[in-house]
């Protein structure tokens, strides 16, 4: 029996983009990545669901050609002094790679978080 490739795709989900890349275990080759302006022309759509549907189901078929059965996924939203949760794309992605035939192992959140880091931009009441 054929041992099995599994990948890592890292999904960063903003309020303005998302993106996704996908590599080995080890993190040391990228085997495939997309992008929202890789998929639409207009900046505002680059973070909606239907996009990373689309870049998802792009990266998938790339995987597909690749020979990678499955994926473990890492989701990271801005972080640090910024929002923690991640944009409207991340889970539009997982979605799709799941009906794309990807199987999906552990799902993780990798979004960074401060000990106590700088000072949030906007004023006092922002």
């Amino acid at each position: 029996m054929a041992q099995e490739i599994w990948g890592v795709a890292h999904i960063k989900s903003s309020f303005n983009n998302t993106i996704i890349t996908v590599t080995d275990l080890t993190g040391a080759e990228t085997l495939a990545k997309s992008s929202g302006g890789m998929v639409t022309k207009a900046a505002r759509d680059e973070s909606s669901p239907y996009t990373a549907m689309q870049m998802a189901r792009q990266v998938a078929d790339m995987l597909k050609d690749k020979g990678v059965q499955g994926v473990h996924i890492k989701v990271r939203a801005p972080g640090g002094n910024k929002h923690r949760s991640p944009g409207p794309g991340a889970q539009a992605a997982i979605r799709a790679f799941a009906r794309a035939g990807i199987r999906i192992g552990r799902i993780e959140d990798v979004t960074p978080v401060p000990h106590d880091g700088t000072r949030p931009e906007g004023g006092r009441r922002v």
